[in-house]
């Protein structure tokens, strides 16, 4: 599927929302942005399970256009289990060279890259194979794929954010990620300005109703640095997290 071309305006907008050379080199870390589409009433799907369009034609191509300028694009077992998504790039040449690498947060083990759409592309040369993150030695080691093992954070129960980053960056030279997804994974990061570099949210014209995935962290959040987009029908905030530190 060919995309819509890119706003002429979209570039120089997200310009000072997307990683530089100062930012992915100089730190311990790497750029983290966390990107999602929602609809008014901050949904980001009709259910669980439900694949659900919610963005412009337009600002479908502005993804890609983020995923062209990052080294890592993540998203939860979860999402993956049901959208079974290439996660490749396909503005500019559609070559693996200019695709993110995906970032499979698999605690439980229960994707596989055989069978995927991302095999498929990886196949063809139009995508990378992923980096799956567990949390102890996979039960199943699958070609191609490499592993990022994790500890889980005893305060929390949860993936320990910070450590797993830094290790996407020290061991697999992932010096940029943005991560779209799921609901669960967002509502971690959104209470991570210790970690989140920018905020890119695409919102749609649309409610999706009180039974729909829902983005609501469990406490409030405060943004800064904010700029407004406005498209066909949907518009963009980009934002940073304001310096409210959480563990």
């Amino acid at each position: 599927m060919s995309l819509t071309p890119l706003c002429g305006d979209l570039p120089q907008f997200l310009q000072n929302y997307l990683p530089n050379a100062v930012q992915t080199e100089n730190t311990i870390q790497p750029f983290v942005t966390l990107t999602y589409a929602q609809s008014l009433d901050a949904r980001i799907s009709r259910g669980p399970g439900v694949r659900t369009v919610i963005s412009h034609p337009e600002t479908k191509t502005m993804t890609h256009y983020l995923r062209y300028h990052h080294d890592g694009i993540l998203i939860g077992s979860g999402t993956v289990l049901v959208d079974d998504p290439g996660l490749n790039c396909k503005w500019g040449p559609n070559s693996a060279e200019n695709s993110p690498r995906p970032i499979i947060l698999d605690t439980k083990q229960k994707w596989r890259f055989d069978g995927s759409k991302m095999q498929e592309l990886f196949n063809k040369q139009q995508g990378k194979p992923p980096i799956v993150v567990v949390t102890s030695d996979p039960i199943i080691k699958e070609e191609h794929v490499e592993y990022a093992i994790c500890s889980i954070n005893e305060a929390t129960k949860r993936i320990d954010w910070k450590k797993l980053f830094e290790i996407l960056k020290k061991e697999f030279n992932i010096r940029s990620i943005m991560v779209e997804g799921g609901a669960n994974v967002i509502n971690q990061l959104l209470l991570r300005s210790d970690i989140i570099n920018s905020l890119i949210i695409t919102i749609g014209s649309t409610f999706l109703g009180n039974s729909g995935t829902e983005v609501s962290p469990p406490q409030t959040v405060n943004l800064k640095d904010i700029s407004w987009w406005k498209g066909t029908t949907d518009v963009i905030l980009c934002a940073r997290p304001a310096d409210d530190r959480h563990c």
